[in-house]
Order: structure tokens, then C-alpha cells, then sequence
């Protein structure tokens, strides 16, 4: 919605909730401060937050942390007539662009890497390339940051102009990955380690990335023994809750021990990028599905932000609930 259309919205969807807005904005200052800290902690060596307390240094970290905070209190007393359901939408549409961001690197770094690996495997670089690149192109470190980051960068602009989410396209990847394998083992007799490794890479993306528009949709799995029978009002604050106490909890959780120092279970694999135990014969990819974890929790408590916020105005019985499409059972 255009910036015009806002006073439209405004009395169409509710009345302000400053408090709440500000916690669910402060939530995503910390999470790009945390981000943040992180480049700055494991590429430059700045120190973190918690070195405070050990008289290691950590002002460069509380500095971003509080600029950051500080712009989300300022946006917020700003912009204090702006809708619950209005900022749930707008932070809704950034996630499905770094949605649609991550489901075009899968598929263009899977086709580019898979096809390296080939011809790797084949001997068909030789072909094609000088032998000083046939070399590099067997190093990871060199396909990551030659051919990899500079596709992921190209999926940052695909990612403005397209519209899709490429969940439907990324499955159908994935099926005709799998019949090829069924097809080379059975029929032709061969099979190569690229053929599972790009299987596993994008059935990773598919359900990972997925996640937080599911989570939008209300397609995840809920248990339900007494939600059937709660009023519109009792829903929201129960959604409210979980996604602050729960949702946003765990995606936290999953952040802090992923990227928590230069060996964590994410951020030592991404610098070191890091190959499977098939070595040379595969794809060079399993770095990259080690960072889908730290994707999955940042869309996902993005996701619960918004989700923070649309709860709230169902708590509150403010108009323009979103009608979900029917499940089939």
C-alpha cells in the first residue's frame, strides 16, 4: 500500500497501540543489532556485549545496540497513529522479500554448483577453463566466494522484481532431482554423491524457508484441545502470548546458539565454508545449509513479529482480520 493510502488504513484497521508496537520493533532493532554484532564479532573481532562484563571491551556492540533501540523508540512515537495491522503487513511483505531472496539463491547456486560438480567429477572443466581456474574451481573457498556470493547478491534484485515465492518451482526441483537419481541408478547404472547433496540442499531451503509463510498462512501443525472453542479475543491474546513467549523465544534461542563466537554450529561452518566428507566428488554447499538455520530463525521471528501484531488487533476486536482459505481435511 502506498504511503498516501495510510490514513485510509488507519481508520479502517484500528486504533494505535504505541506499547505494543514498540516491543514488537524493538524485537527487530535487537535482532539486526545482534546481526550486526555478529559480522562485527566473528570478521573484524570487535568484541560482544557480554565482554562488558569481563572488562574485554563491548562498547562498539552496546553502541549498536542502543542506536538501534533508540531508532525503533523514535520510529515508533513518530509513527504513533500507525495500525497494528498496518505495520503487521509491511513487515510481512520485507519477510517475503528475504523470502523470495533466499528461494533464488537455492535454485541458481544449486544449478551453478551442481553443474561444476559435474564437471568436476567428469573432467570437463578442463574444456572450458584454464588450469590455474580448473584448480580454483576445486576449492570451496574460491566457488563460494566467486560463484556463490555473487549469485546470492544477483537474488537480492530478481528478489524486487518478481513476486513469487517460488515454492511450487523449488518442489518441482526437487521431484525431478529425485526421479534423475531413480533414472541414472536403476536404468543407466550411475549415480554421483552432487546428485544427493543437491536433493538434500533444496528439500533444506524448501522447508526451512517455508516456515514463516506457513506460519502466516496458519499451516504449521497446531494441537488443538481447547483453541477451537476460544472467542476472536481469547485467540488473539493466546497467539499474542505464544509468539512472544514461544515463537520468539526459540527463534532467539536457535540465533544465540548458532552464532554465538567464531566456532558456533552456524558461523564456523559459513567462514570455513564447509564441504560434506565426499569432498571434491560433491557440491560445495553444506556451508550454506548451515546458515538456512540462522535464515529459518530470522524469518520465522520476523514472522512472529508480524504475527505479534496481528494478534493484538484480534485481541482488541479491531477490524480487516484477514480471512484465511479454508483447510482441507
Amino acid at each position: 500500500m502506498a504511503d498516501a493510502e495510510q490514513p485510509v488504513v488507519l481508520r479502517k484497521y484500528g486504533r494505535p497501540a504505541p506499547l505494543v508496537r514498540m516491543t514488537g520493533w524493538t524485537i527487530l532493532a535487537c535482532l539486526a543489532a545482534f546481526l550486526i554484532n555478529n559480522i562485527l564479532n566473528v570478521g573484524y573481532g570487535y568484541a560482544g556485549v557480554l565482554d562488558l562484563l569481563q572488562g574485554q571491551g563491548g562498547t562498539v556492540a552496546l553502541a549498536v545496540y542502543a542506536v538501534l533501540v533508540a531508532g525503533a523508540i523514535l520510529f515508533v512515537l513518530a509513527t504513533r497513529d500507525v495500525a497494528l495491522r498496518w505495520d503487521a503487513d509491511r513487515i510481512h511483505k520485507f519477510n517475503l522479500y528475504l523470502i523470495r531472496v533466499c528461494f533464488w539463491s537455492v535454485l541458481l547456486v544449486g544449478i551453478a554448483d551442481s553443474l561444476i560438480a559435474i564437471l568436476r567429477v567428469e573432467k570437463g572443466l578442463d574444456v572450458f577453463f584454464s588450469e590455474d581456474t580448473v584448480r580454483s574451481l576445486g576449492l570451496s573457498r574460491y566457488v563460494g566466494s566467486y560463484v556463490h556470493l555473487p549469485l546470492i547478491g544477483l537474488s537480492f534484485v530478481i528478489g524486487l522484481f518478481t513476486r513469487t515465492l517460488g515454492f511450487t518451482w523449488l518442489t518441482l526441483m526437487i521431484v525431478a532431482s529425485e526421479l534423475l537419481i531413480v533414472i541414472s541408478r536403476f536404468v543407466f547404472s550411475y549415480e554421483q554423491a552432487l546428485m544427493g547433496d543437491l536433493v538434500r540442499y533444496w528439500y533444506a531451503a524448501l522447508f526451512l524457508f517455508a516456515s514463516a509463510y506457513t506460519l502466516y498462512e496458519e499451516g504449521h501443525v497446531r494441537v488443538d484441545v481447547l483453541y477451537a472453542g476460544f472467542t476472536n479475543k481469547t485467540r488473539g491474546f493466546v497467539n499474542a502470548f505464544g509468539s512472544l513467549f514461544l515463537g520468539a523465544a526459540t527463534a532467539w534461542v536457535i540465533l544465540y546458539i548458532g552464532l554465538n563466537g567464531k566456532q558456533s554450529i552456524i558461523n564456523a561452518p559459513l567462514m570455513n565454508f564447509e564441504i560434506t566428507q565426499t569432498g571434491g566428488v560433491g557440491m560445495f554447499v553444506k556451508y550454506q545449509m548451515a546458515g538456512f538455520l540462522g535464515l529459518f530463525a530470522i524469518t520465522m521471528l520476523i514472522q512472529f513479529v508480524s504475527y505479534f501484531f496481528e494478534a493484538v488487533a484480534d485481541y482488541r476486536s479491531e477490524p480487516g482480520k484477514r480471512e484465511l482459505a479454508p483447510v482441507a481435511h
